[in-house]
């Protein structure tokens, strides 16, 4: 299927970056069913948001992106992401990473770094964050000869076996965590599909990898150890994801109404009101993700850092929640018959359910309990340090 015209034109400007991601949305969304298999990759997806200039969009101009990395830009970057996951919640999740990995190599990385990271992406090479793990997990171990040798797994590695420049976080042996990025496509991990059975984001290929083994050298390492950790990048990062779980909000609201329309239903005053309830959560969704990239855009001090983070704490609790209270609205508008294959719907419900989980969301809520209580601020200034 050839792509439409506004979906190819590469990206220059994080406005058309953000215009390309929309134009891409509704061929992912088609594309969508024939990738929901265990471990299975969207590569032709991947190749879409390639020749789109999407995977190099998070750089400066000079470097070949859109410049999509600058901090004023924020909320084109998170338009960006909620587009993708409109189209793909798998994609959006994969796509992510990406734009993680190329944000903190910029953050953290040596100019050389810098360079060749970016240009190995602009040669089509797919970037990733895998830091989560088990009581098995990995280990740096430094060589007489200057380079490191590689211990342990990781768990939920998202795009393994296609993503060939993961970032990866591991123990040293005095404590304390490092970065590197593996060129996963020269020293090549054991992977572990069988990881993945997973309830829902089937094609993210988010398998168990074993690194054991594995040696990289010192022009592998990213910055310093603990910076992986810093704030407010490490939990201010939640709204990326945030962004592309409210684009899978929108695929549920756009199936819906789509589908009431198909049946026409839509003068049933139960089915407007339940839309009314919709379009309130994912109208609020949206304003959330504006006041995000405000936060984010201001200049990264130190004495902002805790506002930062507890804000990007509420957005993501805040869309959450809209989440969880869009998929029941729509599932009682759509009916028995809705949640039948060919419709998108059970798709859309388990990708999203699954998506959802991120780690310690009861705990981000809570730390924005304890800045809240620990300002005395009136409300209308709290969030405007």
């Amino acid at each position: 299927m050839p792509a439409p015209d506004t979906a190819t034109f590469l990206c220059f400007s994080p406005t058309t970056a953000e215009a390309s991601a929309a134009a891409l949305a509704p061929r992912l969304f088609a594309q969508a069913p024939h990738t929901d298999v265990e471990g299975r990759f969207p590569t032709a997806e991947f190749d879409w948001l390639r020749e789109a200039g999407l995977l190099t969009a998070p750089l400066p101009i000079d470097l070949g992106g859109a410049g999509l990395h600058e901090r004023a830009h924020t909320y084109e970057l998170l338009s960006t992401l909620r587009h993708i996951g409109r189209g793909n919640l798998a994609v959006g999740r994969l796509y992510e990473g990406h734009v993680n990995a190329l944000q903190l190599f910029q953050r953290f990385g040596r100019p050389g770094q810098v360079a060749r990271w970016a240009s190995e992406a602009g040669l089509g090479h797919l970037f990733g964050v895998w830091n989560t793990e088990a009581q098995d997990g990995v280990k740096l171990e430094p060589l007489p000869d200057g380079r490191y040798r590689l211990h342990g797994r990781k768990t939920f590695a998202s795009g393994a076996g296609s993503v060939t420049r993961p970032l990866l976080t591991a123990a040293l042996p005095e404590g304390g965590w490092q970065m590197l990025i593996l060129p996963a496509d020269v020293q090549i991990p054991q992977y572990q599909p069988e990881f993945w059975q997973p309830l829902g984001m089937r094609a993210s290929a988010s398998f168990g990898v074993d690194f054991a083994g594995l040696e990289v050298d010192e022009e592998d390492l990213l910055g310093q150890p603990g910076d992986y950790y810093r704030q407010p990048w490490f939990s201010g990062g939640a709204i990326r994801f945030a962004a592309v779980q409210l684009g899978g909000a929108e695929a549920v609201f756009d199936e819906t109404r789509r589908f009431l329309r198909g049946l026409q239903r839509t003068t049933d005053p139960y089915q407007r009101q339940r839309l009314g309830e919709m379009s309130l959560l994912v109208a609020s969704g949206q304003h959330w993700l504006r006041a995000a990239a405000e936060v984010a855009a201001r200049p990264a001090a130190d004495a902002e850092a805790e506002t930062t983070v507890a804000h990007a704490n509420l957005v993501r609790s805040a869309i959450e929640a809209i989440c969880l209270q869009v998929l029941p609205l729509a599932e009682r508008c759509v009916g028995a018959r809705g949640l039948l294959r060919p419709e998108p719907f059970e798709r859309l419900h388990r990708d999203l359910t699954h998506y959802l989980r991120q780690p310690a969301p009861d705990a981000a809520l809570a730390d924005a309990g304890r800045y809240a209580l620990e300002n005395g601020e009136p409300a209308y200034q709290l969030w405007e340090k």
